[in-house]
């Protein structure tokens, strides 16, 4: 069995859109802009499920709950990209690339800015855990079934002790973004509103496509009808006329 370790006191010490599992799993599943079955993958064997909806604070969030478990190991990315914050290319570009300035090397989200995780905390990210990368997976047999290949690779618990870091709740990132450029803000206000319109386009085109759909097989039902009155018209008109 490999070897575990009491995480944070309190772990998981950042509060956020998620739900705690196994303390003791090297699993953290993080579902990107999905909400899933969290407590549906928890039971099925994760340490901790939950969205990652901003590539700044939500991001650090992450990190400062699996860095404060020694015996998370794995990070498993699953669920639809976030448009717009791009949280999950964000965090893998992290992982692989580290921050420069303040900015995640890589990123392709709008203020991918770090600012509650020092380069320690980045730096024990990195060693600690691997990226698994499953993004615009829903499916939950095929998540948990992922969990089960990886619980299966446990290496056991990371060789240092937990580490503590504390993700302030104020604006945070977003600050540090505009104090590098006042523009960053006015983007994340555009972006956040481009993205409730595309969903709101998703919606209509498809409640249209639905209302299409049914007038469809109307008509198509309606031919069927028609075609089968007609054969049953050639072919009782001859008996009548006989009888007649």
């Amino acid at each position: 069995m490999a070897d575990k370790k009491s995480p944070a006191s309190g772990w998981p010490i950042a509060r956020g859109d998620f739900l705690a599992g196994d303390a003791n799993s090297p699993v953290a599943v993080v579902t990107m802009g999905s909400h899933l079955d969290e407590k549906g993958i928890c039971d099925g064997g994760a340490a901790v499920c939950g969205s990652c909806k901003t590539e700044n604070l939500g991001l650090e969030k992450v990190i400062a709950n699996i860095i404060s478990n020694p015996n998370i190991r794995f990070m498993l990315c699953c669920g639809t990209e976030v448009k717009g914050h791009l949280s999950g290319q964000t965090m893998i570009a992290l992982h692989k690339n580290g921050v420069k300035d303040g900015r995640v090397v890589g990123a392709e989200g709008a203020i991918p800015f770090i600012e509650n995780l020092s380069g320690d905390a980045i730096k024990r990210f990195q060693e600690q855990i691997e990226v698994v990368n499953i993004m615009e997976s829903e499916d939950l047999a095929t998540i948990k079934a992922k969990i089960n290949e990886l619980k299966a690779r446990d290496p056991g618990a990371f060789g240092a002790d937990p580490m503590v870091v504390e993700v302030k709740e104020t604006a945070g990132a977003e600050v540090a973004a505009a104090g590098v450029n006042p523009q960053f803000l006015e983007i994340e206000k555009r972006l956040d509103k481009v993205e409730k319109q595309i969903e709101f386009v998703d919606a209509e085109i498809a409640q249209r496509v639905g209302r299409k759909i049914g007038r469809d097989i109307g008509i198509l039902y309606g031919l069927v009808a028609g075609l089968i009155v007609f054969v049953m018209l050639l072919v009782l008109l001859p008996k009548l006329s006989m009888m007649m």
